[in-house]
C-alpha cells in the first residue's frame, strides 16, 4: 500500500496519512476538516475548502473527483443538510458516488463540515 501526502496541503497533525492506496488502487481518503483559519467562515467557506483539499489528495494518488466511489460527510447540524446537498452537487455533478451524511453533535476546532471519500484509481 502507499501513503499519500499531497505537496500542495500541510501534513496532518495526528498519527495518519492523507489518504491510503492499496495495491487494487482503491484510494481511501481520511477524514478531511477546512482549512484552520476558516473556523469561522460560513458553512460554504468550509465546504469549499473540503472539497479543494480532497481534490489536491485524490490527484496526489493519481485520481480525481470523477473516481471517487463513496462519500461519507459529518455535518455539526442536520439543517446544513440541504446547504452541503447543494455545495455536494456543485463539486460531483453528474457524478453521482454512493454517500451517507451523518449529522454529528460536533466536530473538531468547531467545524461544521468533515467529509472521507474512497476513489478507485483508474488502471492503466
Amino acid at each position: 500500500m502507499d501513503f499519500i501526502q499531497s505537496p500542495e496541503l500541510p501534513a496532518p497533525a495526528g498519527h495518519y496519512s492523507q489518504a491510503v492506496v492499496t495495491r487494487g488502487g482503491l484510494v481511501f481518503v481520511s477524514g478531511v476538516l477546512p482549512a484552520r483559519e476558516l473556523a469561522d467562515a460560513s458553512f460554504e467557506a468550509q465546504c469549499a475548502s473540503v472539497f479543494d483539499q480532497c481534490q489536491k489528495i485524490l490527484r496526489t494518488a493519481g485520481c480525481g473527483l470523477n473516481d471517487v466511489v463513496q462519500c461519507t460527510a459529518y455535518l455539526a447540524d442536520v439543517e446544513l443538510w440541504p446547504a452541503f446537498n447543494t455545495a455536494y452537487a456543485g463539486v460531483f455533478g453528474e457524478h453521482r458516488p454512493a454517500r451517507a451524511v451523518v449529522p454529528v453533535p460536533g466536530l473538531h476546532y468547531g467545524f461544521l463540515v468533515e467529509v472521507q471519500l474512497v476513489a478507485e484509481r483508474p488502471h492503466g
